[in-house]
This record gives structure tokens, sequence and C-alpha cells, in this order.
């Protein structure tokens, strides 16, 4: 779960920075990479634990 959480936060952090940097291009893709990682670290925090099988037994 705190993986799930530096993501977010990491992507926060480059949104705002794409965010300050609109009126260029790189401005945009800087921001749409942030928002995909705010985006996939939600999508993960709900994702439920693959349990292995063979280690249980």
């Amino acid at each position: 779960m705190t993986v799930n959480w530096i993501i977010f936060g990491l992507g926060v952090i480059v949104s705002l920075l794409g965010y300050y940097l609109i009126p260029s291009d790189w401005g945009y893709g800087i921001l749409g990479f942030g928002l995909a990682h705010i985006l996939l670290g939600i999508l993960s925090m709900f994702r439920r634990p693959v349990r292995d099988e063979k280690a249980s037994s």
C-alpha cells in the first residue's frame, strides 16, 4: 500500500510541474504523464493481492 501512495504522490508532483509548463508542448506531455501515474496509483490501491497457491501448501 505504501508503494501506491508513493506513485500517487509522485504523480501529483509531476502533474503540478506539467501544469506550470502548460503553454509549451512539454507541459502537456508532463501533465499527462503525471495524471497517468495518479490514475494508476489509485487503481492499484483497489486491486486485490494475488495469493500464491504453491507457497501456502
